[in-house]
């Protein structure tokens, strides 16, 4: 195993030489003429070649247990045999914060590292020292790119390259407990969202959301969305003043009804616009288990604010609580009440004294969060809840994946309400598949599904041309792998499915949960805020086994939650 990156890219070089050779992808005449002239392999002459020969050829890369391949996720050698990672793959595996400030700037820090990226610079500032690069950071194809090995000393990367096999391993060894600062604000960085209020209406829930989702978007990107859209516009049957949790904003958000822009629907009015259109795709949403306050920081650090909630007993800046210390602004709850308001965490402070409150915690330790009772509450809107409060951090989200809306041009699905409850067949694994109609010639290149539990194994394969129930165990195995949390995923297909137009296809799914009896996430009518629900909508089957299938509208009254994403594509008559 090797960590510095010049190290690591002399190994490279040799290797994939030795195996460009061994597939005559190096002209051979040139070969000749080089030996004949007595004069060594240079990697300036031969290094266009040898990455030519690997980006052509599926490498599979694994970095900090998560695996890509260079053909799906636009992975590629550079000329000078730079493993270039595009950037939102770095964000997600590496126990590090990156973020990019504007077109030309990239911020990567890491407790007290902080590393300055300027685009197409041949040099990168570490903690205030110019450090040469052997690539840049650089732009391709809308995509922003970094040299993975330029990090290596800095982030703590062990890389093992398989030659025989065309796999790279490249591992972080750190935890998040190692990496993470002991105090971290995002208003300090200019990530967190501007503070709202809500008023009299019961849409904290809403406001935690949006305004989670509006952080994660920063600093490159600056939205303000609509909590009146979110908390109107939705498949459920409460109105503003009945309040509502995580999960209705999970499938509002999964569905793609939103989030669309405040100034196109206005809080507070009463009323919502028909026919708006979303902002951004929101493809991927982790739920942290409860009380994980390393998790929660790292994606605080990582992703942006995190919703969660607690107990509040006021709900207004005017209010008086004996749990909250207003000369502090220091709140700390000990009790058996459940959580009724929806909050962003957006920092921490594990020195913040235990005697700001006003009943002493166990110990010091604050998380910094935002409210949405206007400015005049707190430090202009912001609080510190204690680490030893009973419900914060109990039910937490990070929204972990943002797209445009160009990402994909159609979604598939019949599950509107979301993840409502759980099926299985009394084991840790089930089958489950949704049959959809292609709108026109169409490319399925992947799918959503919720994670029940952390270390949900999945399965996906893709069924052409579906006639019955025998067409569910014919399909083809297009992804397979794991999620660390439980959440809402969208799965990258390793091989896409070609639709023709109008084509009965299907998307299977083989869930795996550590623990547990029900890994299937469902939409039913479980109470008046889902009696909305359409069985009508979809077409959806459960098996045990992969062979034995039964309707799940039919058997279970319920729909599946697995959605499907395509592109258009321009031929009516496409092959698969």
């Amino acid at each position: 195993m090797l960590r510095h990156h010049k190290k690591f890219s002399i190994l490279i070089v040799v290797l994939l030489i030795l195996a460009a050779m061994k597939s005559y992808l190096v002209p051979r005449s040139y070969e000749r003429v080089e030996a004949f002239r007595g004069a060594n392999i240079r990697q300036e002459i031969f290094a266009p070649f040898i990455a030519q020969s690997a980006n052509s050829q599926n490498i599979t890369i694994n970095i900090g247990g998560h695996t890509y391949n260079n053909l799906r996720d636009k992975i590629y050698l550079s000329d000078q045999l730079m493993l270039m990672v595009p950037f939102d793959i770095l964000k997600e595996s590496l126990n590090c914060s990156m973020n990019r400030y504007g077109v030309e700037q990239l911020i990567i820090e890491r407790k007290n590292l902080q590393m300055i990226l300027t685009l197409n610079s041949e040099t990168m500032f570490v903690n205030g020292l110019q450090v040469k690069l052997d690539s840049p950071y650089v732009q391709k194809n809308e995509l922003f790119y970094i040299p993975l090995q330029a990090l290596a000393d800095y982030v703590e990367i062990s890389y093992n390259w398989d030659v025989e096999n065309k796999k790279i391993v490249a591992l972080n060894s750190s935890d998040g407990s190692t990496y993470l600062p002991s105090r971290f604000d995002l208003r300090e960085k200019n990530r967190m969202s501007i503070v709202k209020d809500q008023g009299k209406l019961g849409t904290c829930w809403a406001f935690a959301s949006l305004s989670a989702i509006e952080s994660s978007m920063l600093p490159q990107e600056r939205f303000l969305f609509s909590p009146d859209h979110m908390s109107i516009r939705n498949s459920f049957s409460s109105d503003q003043n009945s309040g509502g949790q995580y999960t209705m904003g999970m499938a509002y958000l999964a569905a793609w009804q939103g989030p669309v822009l405040e100034t196109e629907d206005p809080y507070g009015d009463g009323k919502s616009p028909d026919n708006l259109s979303p902002s951004c795709h929101v493809q991927e949403m982790q739920i942290i288990n409860a009380k994980e306050f390393t998790q929660i920081k790292e994606a605080v650090y990582k992703y942006g604010g995190v919703q969660t909630s607690i107990y509040s007993n006021f709900n207004n800046p005017s209010s008086k609580s004996q749990f909250y210390n207003s000369s502090r602004n220091a709140y700390c709850y000990k009790g058996q009440e459940k959580s009724n308001h929806d909050l962003v965490i957006v920092g921490w402070d594990d020195s913040f004294s235990a005697s700001n409150f006003n009943t002493e915690p166990e110990g010091d330790g604050a998380f910094i969060c935002q409210n949405s009772w206007g400015s005049s509450f707190g430090e202009e809107g912001v609080f510190y809840v204690s680490y030893y409060d009973s419900n914060i951090g109990m039910h937490s989200i990070s929204y972990t994946k943002i797209d445009s809306t160009s990402n994909y041009n159609e979604i598939y699905q019949s599950d509107l309400c979301g993840w409502v409850g759980q099926l299985g067949y009394n084991k840790n694994s089930i089958y489950a598949a949704n049959v959809y109609t292609s709108k026109s010639a169409e490319k399925l290149e992947a799918v959503g599904l919720y994670a029940t539990e952390p270390g949900t194994k999945y399965e996906v394969y893709a069924v052409a041309r579906f006639t019955d129930t025998k067409s569910l165990s014919q399909g083809r195995m297009v992804a397979k792998g794991s999620f660390d949390k439980a959440g809402y995923y969208t799965v990258k297909l390793d091989r896409f499915l070609k639709l023709a137009s109008k084509e009965k296809f299907a998307i299977v799914v083989h869930l795996i949960i550590p623990e547990g009896t029900k890994p299937l996430a469902v939409e039913f009518a479980s109470s008046e805020n889902t009696q909305l629900v359409d069985l009508n909508d979809g077409e959806g089957y459960i098996s045990p086994d992969g062979s034995n299938w039964e309707s799940a509208e039919e058997s279970q009254k319920c729909n599946i939650c697995l959605k499907a994403y395509t592109t258009h594509t321009d031929n009516e008559k496409v092959l698969n």
